[in-house]
């Protein structure tokens, strides 16, 4: 018997056969649990060379996995803003003819629901749209021949009651505390001669361009009210037809969306010309009360101004402030300024709220974006255009947001949608009862 202590390792006896080797234990890894590896120091100093952590083994392919993704992504980017592009240019391009026809559409949102009355009434398409186009024509020929001869006489009055302020301008540069000399003033009037003198060329070519965009926007408007009277004959027709040039399922929709953007455009035109009015009425009286000239000009101009939402509210307040400025002096245009802010407060905190609560529901933010790059594009056309292709763009974005989260947002609010119906000899449209269910989106259709 041989007593084995612990810890004491016995030598083999001779001509015994030596012990198998024991068999090699993997090191365990680092992050496996419960096992903390020791650190690996400098022999010298002690400290580990980095305080870095050891690279796991998974980091390669997870490098490689993010790589692809971000590649991918950037891919789909690229390509989108290249389809952007594209799709801007060609826009661009059609920009003349695609110019009437978002103007008649703008002017066939007025003009439908007396349309829709008169034929409701057993009046023809054809001469339901051509009386009410015609009406509408009178009523605005009607209105410039009205005001036009108080503007011609009232114009020349302001022109005197300039150079007069002029004068008054230039005894107050004499006095304290600037005391410029006649001569100084003079001779800054002649700089500012001999500029215009210098720019003459520049000046006419401004002039010949200027006369150019009046003659191009003269045939757009006369295009854009016979595409109107088309709109307003046969527009009813459109959405079946166009529900008809996709499949069965497709259709809904094609019509739900269609739908839904002509209530925008309408909206967009119910909601701006009410704010105009009020606008134009609180302004208008404010400005006959001051006995301020050209009171039925600036309020027409203050209704117009209301359709480019917040930039056209301030041209229209500055006009008024400047005319008053011109006719009464200081203290009637401070006052003129006040009954602006006033009725603009109004209007931001009181119409606004109420009308955007069944509108498009656009931010400030948005809204003012919106026009500053539609003018810079077009100029005025594209600041009265810029709010409504947002409006559009934003029912869009919104009924696919909706599709995508299973919303069914081509149901509408009285549990119906459209259904396709027809053979080869033609096609409508009609409402049939969503599936059990199926509801429509919370909110109005237009909501954010």
């Amino acid at each position: 018997m041989r007593l084995r202590l612990p810890g004491l390792k016995l030598a083999p006896r001779e001509g015994s056969a030596p012990a198998a080797p024991a068999p090699a234990q993997p090191a365990p890894h680092p992050h496996a649990s419960g096992v903390t590896a020791a650190p690996v120091t400098d022999a010298v100093t002690g400290e580990p060379d980095t305080q870095a952590p050891a690279p796991d083994e998974g980091r390669g392919p997870r490098l490689q996995a993010a790589s692809r993704t971000l590649a991918t992504v950037a891919a789909q980017f690229l390509l989108i803003v290249a389809a952007v592009v594209v799709l801007g240019y060609v826009l661009g391009k059609l920009w003349v003819i695609l110019l009437p026809i978002v103007l008649g559409l703008l002017i066939a949102t007025v003009l439908w629901p007396p349309t829709r009355f008169l034929r409701n009434h057993g009046i023809p398409a054809a001469l339901a749209a051509a009386v009410v186009l015609l009406t509408f024509l009178g009523l605005f020929g009607a209105l410039i021949a009205a005001i036009a001869p108080s503007i011609a006489d009232q114009v020349t009055e302001l022109a005197d009651q300039a150079s007069a302020g002029l004068q008054d301008v230039q005894e107050w540069l004499q006095g304290p505390p600037f005391r410029l000399g006649e001569d100084q003033i003079g001779d800054a009037v002649d700089s500012a001669i001999n500029s215009i003198q210098g720019n003459a060329q520049n000046i006419a070519g401004y002039a010949v361009t200027g006369v150019s965009a009046v003659g191009n926007g003269l045939i757009n408007l006369v295009l854009a009210l016979v595409l109107c009277f088309f709109f307003l004959k046969d527009g009813t027709r459109w959405v079946p037809w166009l529900s008809a040039q996709t499949g069965p399922r497709a259709a809904r929709h094609v019509a739900a969306l269609s739908y839904k953007t002509w209530s925008t455009l309408s909206e967009f035109i119910r909601q701006q010309a009410l704010v105009g009015f009020v606008d134009a009425f609180l302004i208008g009286i404010g400005l006959w009360v001051l006995d301020v000239p050209l009171v039925l000009p600036l309020a027409i101009l203050t209704f117009f101004g209301a359709f480019i939402p917040i930039i056209g509210a301030f041209v229209a307040g500055a006009f008024a402030v400047l005319i008053a400025l011109v006719d009464q002096g200081f203290t009637t245009a401070l006052i003129v300024l006040i009954i602006v802010l006033i009725v603009q407060q109004i209007e931001g905190n009181v119409l606004q709220p109420i009308i955007q609560g069944r509108g498009f529901n656009l931010h400030a933010g948005v809204v003012i974006l919106a026009v500053t790059a539609g003018g810079s594009l077009s100029g005025i056309i594209g600041a009265f255009l810029a709010v409504p292709v947002a409006a559009l763009i934003a029912v869009v974005y919104r009924y696919l947001r909706d599709e995508l989260d299973g919303r069914h947002p081509e149901v509408m609010a009285d549990g119906t949608r459209a259904s396709l119906e027809g053979d080869q000899h033609g096609t409508e449209l009609e409402d049939e009862p969503a599936p059990p269910g199926v509801q429509p989106p919370a909110g109005p259709a237009t909501s954010g």
